[in-house]
């Protein structure tokens, strides 16, 4: 993964379709979905608001999160690692997975090894991850 805040794929299918896709890729890397986050439902709900399909999915996988709570426990604040899935037009759904690398990174978190491996071995999975998706 590179230094970039997140990696983008476009993937064809519904929204639905692609949440499942995207979970059953992070699934194969061990992640699972803690969150999922329904934000054109609750704009509509909460300020009336219409907006696009767009729904933010809280992925963990418990033996990383488990290291980087173990190195650093005030790290729960960036977990789990969001992944967004936006309808951009009928059949095709833009797919954001965050960078952990980039995540572990921020500020005084790139001096702990431990983050560093963690982040970048979450990047790898979500790499693949999106690999998968293509």
């Amino acid at each position: 993964m590179s230094d970039s805040f997140s990696l983008d794929v476009t993937v064809n299918g519904s929204i639905g379709d692609v949440i499942d896709k995207v979970t059953e890729a992070l699934a194969a890397e061990k992640f699972g979905i803690l969150t999922r986050i329904d934000v054109d439902a609750t704009l509509k709900k909460k300020i009336d608001v219409d907006f696009r399909p767009y729904v933010i999915l809280g992925a963990c996988n418990p033996g990383l999160a488990h290291q980087a709570l173990e190195a650093m426990p005030e790290i729960g604040l960036l977990l789990p690692c969001n992944v967004t899935v936006e309808e951009t037009e009928p059949g095709k759904c833009l797919v954001r997975f965050i960078n952990p690398q980039a995540m572990m990174s921020f500020q005084d978190l790139g001096k702990n090894e431990t983050l560093q491996k963690v982040g970048k071995l979450a990047g790898e999975s979500f790499a693949r991850a999106a690999a998968a998706l293509s």
